[in-house]
């Protein structure tokens, strides 16, 4: 039967319902995705080993000539077996296969095949079981597998859809492109990256070419998707925002003057909320730059043209923080707030939601409770989203779809991210960067340490608590682990209450404590009723303690430096010099104390962020798929970067006008989108 690349895999022969339910979990619907299952590693069978040299427990290739006829043998109900010996200059090797009747029509007496598998040896009597067989040896794709789906299978697949896509598939890169960039063509590429000729030797091999080509593609491919998707927003409709207003009747009631960045970045925004357009900005700025401030500004802009805004924060703590904030800079303007929080009984919230749904309420502050069917707002012109990695695609689309016109977008986030990353992460949206710390905001003493001066960090922290600080400890584990060689919560809490004078009040926090509990213990922290807080990364967003001024952040080997970078930050909010001290817990060799070196030097969040790149690559900013990027299949961002940066450029260079133009190319980019909604 002839199968085409938009034959369904269920339609194969051979592939029932519970194998096609199975390929489906591994992206593989239609025959043509097999070509974009890209093999996650190979194994050269080429080198065979004699069998008189296989290791027990060894998965080996081994060419022998069949030494008998293959014999089959019923056992018991559900167990059956063929069995078989080959031999070469060496040795024999005994191959049996369970429950594969089949096999026995399979080999020939007198014939040479190549097995590959595990080897199972007692003394002199060497066995493998259920080997994989060729005629000859070749290098083999392996797959990423699920239940029920053999690598075996994979590559029967792909075999069927490269038949076809010798006359079916179109080039999806346009020739100048490929030309320009010395790329291999589509159907070599994926020729070679399933069924290499060679996995060794300089990068003029087909599979290094193939990978590069492929890699380039995605990325490519990806960067026209974003510009296609930030003009499809650019003309999507939005409230006009026409009423003229002055931001310095706004600045002017401040009890401090804002920075010029803060300023800057308000008139960009301003931009976006009168152009008529639907406003997708982000806004980034290291810890303490004032994000806040030009939120609250944006804020009054709308609710002073008639209009809603909706503030939604990742956890209660931290929208009751952002409440008590924005009421203080707000409420002289007579702005109604509310907050809305999931913890809050059936009544209450019916009475912030009548609240929010009549427009009475100018603006509703909230957790992940905004985004409930049963919250309607009046007339909603501006979505904010703190610490925006926190929230998934889905969830920001949630709120904003709680308006008849598109609201504007503002995300803020904390976590400063390289250039290069940014445009590939965020190329839908527009970036807007604090880069200048207000004024009086003091710099954060750090000291990186080893274990030997433990005795010393433990006198400081019973220091800082006397003096009426308070003191973060920051462990990278909740329980004692014996594969996870660091500090925890739950056994150091203990440790520090026998090691500190009794009078110090010593709390522990980590992520399975319940939700009431959590905020009970931040709430003691924060009030002064906890000297000091033991805790994991949970801190790591959402706590405002002024009166904090020392964080240890043990195991710091275990952070990256962007992490190290906003852990550092929960101090530093007050008048006093405050202080981080990262303990070398011993792991991570030369690297680790080289990164906390960089660490240490500087704390600008962006200088860390390409230290952090450089370093230890792109996996803390694209940690999980909240960013709403598709999944790439191929590129692996650790070692790909100057690859991104000359996709990138080439897709800036080739535009979004020409697209159409390219109907392969086109199709990709709308299926790219699809898997990101």
């Amino acid at each position: 039967m002839d199968y085409t690349l938009n034959t369904r895999v269920s339609e194969i022969s051979g592939i029932g319902t519970h194998r096609a339910a199975g390929l489906a979990k591994l992206g593989i619907a239609v025959l043509e995705d097999a070509l974009r299952h890209y093999p996650r590693s190979y194994e050269d069978r080429r080198r065979f080993i004699n069998i008189r040299d296989a290791s027990d427990g060894e998965r080996a290739a081994i060419r022998g000539t069949v030494l008998d006829n293959p014999k089959w043998s019923f056992i018991r109900k559900g167990m059956d077996l063929v069995r078989f010996n080959v031999a070469d200059d060496t040795g024999t090797l005994a191959v049996t296969y369970f429950n594969q009747q089949y096999q026995v029509s399979k080999f020939s007496r007198g014939e040479e095949y190549a097995f590959y598998g595990k080897v199972q040896r007692e003394g002199q009597f060497i066995s493998m079981a259920n080997p994989e067989t060729e005629r000859v040896g070749m290098i083999v794709p392996v797959y990423a597998l699920t239940a029920g789906i053999t690598s075996n299978l994979i590559r029967g697949l792909v075999d069927k859809a490269l038949a076809a896509a010798v006359t079916e598939l179109a080039e999806t890169l346009p020739d100048d492109v490929l030309t320009a960039h010395n790329l291999l063509g589509l159907l070599d590429s994926y020729r070679a990256i399933h069924f290499p000729d060679a996995l060794e030797g300089d990068d003029d091999t087909e599979l290094h070419r193939a990978r590069r080509r492929l890699v380039f593609e995605e990325f490519f491919t990806l960067s026209l998707a974003l510009a296609v998707k930030r003009r499809r927003g650019e003309a999507q409709s939005a409230y006009k925002i026409t009423r003229t207003v002055n931001y310095e009747d706004f600045y002017s009631a401040l009890p401090f003057s804002p920075t010029d960045a803060q300023k800057r970045v308000v008139e960009e925004a301003e931009r976006d909320l009168i152009s008529g357009k639907v406003m997708n900005r982000l806004l980034q700025g290291d810890v303490g730059s004032g994000k806040t401030l030009v939120a609250a500004a944006l804020i009054w802009r709308v609710c002073a043209a008639g209009y809603q805004a909706a503030f939604m924060a990742p956890t209660e703590i931290l929208a009751e923080q952002h409440h008590k904030t924005l009421t203080r800079l707000l409420a002289p303007y007579g702005i109604r707030i509310v907050l809305l929080r999931g913890s809050m009984n059936a009544k209450e919230k019916r009475e912030v939601r009548k609240l929010i749904k009549s427009g009475e309420a100018r603006l509703a502050i909230g957790t992940h409770a905004l985004l409930t069917a049963n919250t309607q707002f009046f007339k909603l012109a501006l979505t904010i989203a703190d610490e925006q990695h926190r929230f998934g695609v889905a969830q920001r689309i949630a709120l904003a779809s709680k308006s008849v016109e598109r609201p504007g977008t503002l995300l803020m986030s904390a976590t400063p991210i390289p250039r290069t990353l940014a445009m590939m992460m965020y190329g839908d949206l527009d970036v807007s960067v604090l880069d200048e710390l207000p004024p009086g905001r003091q710099s954060v003493k750090t000291y990186p340490v080893t274990e030997a001066y433990r005795e010393r960090v433990n006198n400081f922290i019973t220091k800082t608590a006397a003096s009426g600080s308070r003191v973060y400890i920051i462990c990278p584990a909740i329980e004692d682990n014996p594969n996870f060689d660091a500090r925890s919560v739950t056994t150091y809490s203990e440790q520090l209450r026998a090691a500190l004078p009794p009078n110090i009040r010593i709390a522990s926090l980590h992520g399975k404590m319940k939700p009431a509990e959590k905020d009970e213990i931040m709430s003691g922290f924060a009030d002064g009723g906890i000297d000091v807080l033991v805790s994991t990364t949970v801190v790591e967003v959402g706590m405002d303690v002024p009166d904090a001024t020392l964080i240890v952040i043990e195991n710091a080997e275990r952070f990256g430096l962007s992490q190290l970078h906003q852990l550092r930050g929960r101090v530093g909010r007050g008048a006093r010099q405050s202080y981080c001290i990262p303990v070398l817990g011993g792991g991570g060799g030369q690297d680790a104390v080289e990164r906390l070196k960089a660490f240490a030097a500087t704390t600008d969040g962006f200088r860390i962020a390409e230290a952090d790149l450089r370093m230890r690559g792109p996996g803390d900013f694209f940690g999980n798929r909240q960013h709403g990027l598709p999944e790439l299949k191929i590129s692996d961002l650790q070692g790909s970067m100057s690859m991104m940066k000359e996709a990138q450029s080439a897709a800036e260079h080739f535009g979004v006008e020409r697209i159409e133009a390219y109907p392969a190319l086109r199709q990709r980019i709308e299926r790219l989108l699809r898997s990101a909604e």
